[in-house]
Formats: structure tokens, C-alpha cells, sequence
């Protein structure tokens, strides 16, 4: 992605935020310029990957293939001893025509909430032994206290307000309903792993390549410099 197009993105997802009035932790506004003179107080930002994020998948498509977050806070599995949260928060921005591939994690339980702007589709499949998706079996789920089962490949729909619950193994998609707007997705879960914790259905990658085409507006959650004092 051009470093133009995640400015824009970055920019798009603040004004939604914004205008659906959800407040956002100061360091979310730091500037790349700010970013150089954070010591270590801010540790548990970098070190938990904290922050704004953009996902292309690495397939350089990021118009249908993608969306753009921000991880609120989150534990560290690998260092409880520093950082001993059980839990993790994120919003996710999605637009019409965005979609996000079909994966599983194998640890994580999250909730996904729709809070805002248009009709999200989840679509949901349990996983095989040997992590295929198993395309017969019913799937239990649970939105909003109401526990059900619906036919493998089932797409839940999540008006705002709603939300579901995933479970580990659970294979799972979204993409916005047509006509409907983008959407400002919320995600509780417990702690949150990018780098170890999903299996993705189709092999994708995680963050874009970056032309560099002008300055960045923000830094993205793997961008940070390290601390110098």
C-alpha cells in the first residue's frame, strides 16, 4: 500500500470514530514526530503492539481485501509477569465492499460487536481435527444471551448493538451487507496474539508493504522506534 492510502484510511476511521462519539486513549493521537521522544513509560504500548493497525493481508488490495483497527489494550502472554492482563480491546473499521478472510484462533475468545453505522455478516463454520472446515456439522451460537444452532457456512447478522461470540476453532468471515454503510466494529477478547494465534483458511499475510509516498500521518502498532531513555 502507498503510504498515502493508509493516511487515508487512518483519517477515514477517525472521523467515523469521531462521529459516532467513542473517545479514544491519548496515545492514539500521538504524532510520528511525538513517537521519537517516548521513553520507556510507554513500553507496554510497543511492546503489546498497542494502536493503530492497517491489513491488506499482504495481498495489496486492501478496496476488497482488509479493513482498518485499533488495539485498545491487550495483555502479553509471553511476559504476564510485566504485562498481566487477561484481555484485549480493538475497533475495527470496515467499509462496503471490504472483506476479512475466512480464520480461526486457537486460543483466543472474542466478542465481536457491532457498534455502529451499517450491517455486518459474519459467516461461520466449526473446524475439522485437522483444522479444515467442516462444511456438514451445525454451529452453535451465541449473540446477545440467545445460544443457538444454525447450518454450517450460516452468515450471523449483526445490526448495531449486536454482537457474537467466537470460539476457539471456530472459522469465521465478515464483510458489510451491501447498501448498508461502513460499520465501527468493537472486539473484546482475551489477549490477542496476531503473530501466533490465527489460522487463516487460505494462506494471507498480516501488514502491507508500505511505498513510502509521503510522510505518515500516524504511526502504525509495528512502527514505533524504540525508546531511547
Amino acid at each position: 500500500m502507498k503510504r498515502s492510502e493508509i493516511n487515508k484510511a487512518l483519517k477515514e476511521m477517525e472521523a467515523f470514530i469521531a462521529e459516532h462519539r467513542f473517545e479514544l486513549p491519548p496515545f492514539c493521537a500521538f504524532t510520528p514526530e511525538e513517537w521519537q521522544g517516548k521513553g520507556h513509560e510507554y513500553d507496554e504500548i510497543r511492546d503489546n503492539m498497542l494502536g493503530w493497525d492497517i491489513t491488506d493481508y499482504g495481498l495489496g488490495d486492501f478496496d476488497r481485501v482488509g479493513f482498518s483497527l485499533i488495539t485498545l489494550r491487550n495483555g502479553n502472554l509471553k511476559m504476564s509477569g510485566k504485562y498481566p492482563k487477561t484481555y484485549a480491546e480493538k475497533l475495527l473499521y470496515i467499509r462496503e465492499g471490504q472483506y476479512s478472510p475466512m480464520h480461526f484462533h486457537w486460543s483466543k475468545m472474542e466478542d465481536i460487536i457491532n457498534r455502529g453505522g451499517g450491517t455486518v455478516l459474519i459467516r461461520v463454520y466449526n473446524s475439522t481435527a485437522d483444522e479444515d472446515l467442516d462444511r456438514e456439522g451445525a454451529v452453535k451460537v451465541r449473540t446477545d444471551g440467545l445460544e443457538r444452532e444454525v447450518p454450517a457456512g450460516t452468515q450471523i447478522v449483526l445490526e448495531p448493538g449486536m454482537s457474537i461470540s467466537i470460539q476457539p476453532g471456530m472459522y469465521h468471515d465478515f464483510e458489510v451487507k451491501e447498501g448498508t454503510g461502513p460499520v465501527l466494529l468493537g472486539e473484546v477478547s482475551q489477549c490477542n496474539d496476531d503473530t501466533n494465534d490465527n489460522r487463516f483458511y487460505e494462506p494471507v499475510g498480516r501488514f502491507p508493504k508500505i511505498e513510502e509516498d509521503e510522510a505518515p500521518y500516524r504511526l502504525l502498532c509495528n512502527e514505533y522506534p524504540p525508546a531511547e531513555r
